[in-house]
């Protein structure tokens, strides 16, 4: 699996992820966020209101088993973290 990150300078969001799921079939917008120190790897989600008015949910990549979605969110992770070794993160600061 490749996976390409870019900076996020704002908020609890560290990095957006674009991963490559099979050759030429890409899946955007993947966040990563830090939550209490903790790494949260969250999954894009198609939003829409119904006719109820109120919002739902749905998400774009669905697991056979919750394992399995472990185990992804763990390679992401650790994807993230040899990434963010290599690409220190910079904080520019206005006077």
């Amino acid at each position: 699996m490749k996976i390409k990150f870019r900076d996020v300078s704002s908020g609890i969001v560290e990095a957006r992820a674009i991963i490559e799921v099979v050759p030429g079939v890409f899946l955007n917008e993947v966040t990563i966020l830090r939550k209490d120190s903790e790494l949260i790897i969250e999954l894009p989600q198609k939003s829409f209101r119904g006719k109820d008015d109120r919002m739902h949910y749905l998400d774009i990549i669905t697991f056979e088993n919750e394992n399995k979605e472990t185990l992804w969110h763990m390679e992401i992770k650790e994807e993230y973290r040899e990434w963010r070794k290599n690409n220190r993160k910079v904080l520019v600061y206005e006077t």
